[in-house]
């Protein structure tokens, strides 16, 4: 997964509503298909990074997006204010203004959760880690309705401290997705040795499920 960004924003004091540019953004994207779909055909998505990061940034220049592999359909394109309430309202509005999803393009207003996250392996430096050994010990405040976890993986001893960070939250967000993971989830911790009564990644998103429904 790639985020982009587009870098140094220049300020903009009195934006539109955002659901006049949200029309604006997907009017640009009927426009730019046929570029967009050319570029991935070949595996280069690049090409056309500079002017999604234009588009988005049109909606609102601290949004991130990406370019993924879709659950639903061949590909997804994810607009992201990273739970940053101030921005909820161009990414609700970029949502509701989508056309309907089909075969080609689903769309989503934050990241979604993974399928199957035993079945993801990343990259740390040297590390090649398979989330299914992430273990997780999940205490439920069930008053207030959110969850402090420790998360563990057993090379977490080895990593740097950027590199334990990211295999901390990493998982949790291919369990929960950032929408669930950030509305549900209290305190995050990271346990370099394994704490006793833990569970697995699948477990811990029926549990955070149940709690939400």
């Amino acid at each position: 997964m790639k985020w982009f960004r587009r870098r140094e924003p220049d300020p903009v004091p009195d934006r539109p509503d955002p659901r006049v540019l949200a029309e604006r953004f997907w009017c640009g994207w009927q426009e730019m298909l046929p570029e967009i779909a050319a570029a991935l055909g070949d595996r280069e998505p690049g090409r056309v990074e500079n002017q999604l990061c234009d588009l988005v940034a049109g909606v609102h220049p601290d949004l991130h997006f990406s370019l993924e592999r879709g659950q639903r359909a061949i590909y997804a394109f994810v607009v992201s204010g990273q739970e940053d309430p101030r921005l909820r309202p161009f990414t609700d509005a970029w949502r509701d203004a989508a056309p309907p999803e089909d075969s080609i393009w689903e769309y989503h207003d934050a990241v979604p959760p993974v399928p199957d996250p035993t079945l993801v392996t990343v990259n740390l430096g040297e590390h090649r880690i398979h989330l299914a050994d992430v273990r997780v010990v999940a205490q439920v405040d069930e008053a207030a309705g959110v969850v402090d976890v420790a998360v563990h993986h057993p090379v977490l001893a080895e990593l740097d401290e950027a590199a334990r960070s990211a295999l901390t939250y990493l998982p949790l967000d291919a369990a929960l997705g950032e929408r669930l993971a950030a509305e549900r989830l209290r305190r995050v911790e990271t346990a370099e040795a394994e704490p006793a009564s833990t569970i697995g990644l699948l477990e811990l998103r029926t549990l955070i499920r149940d709690l939400a429904s």
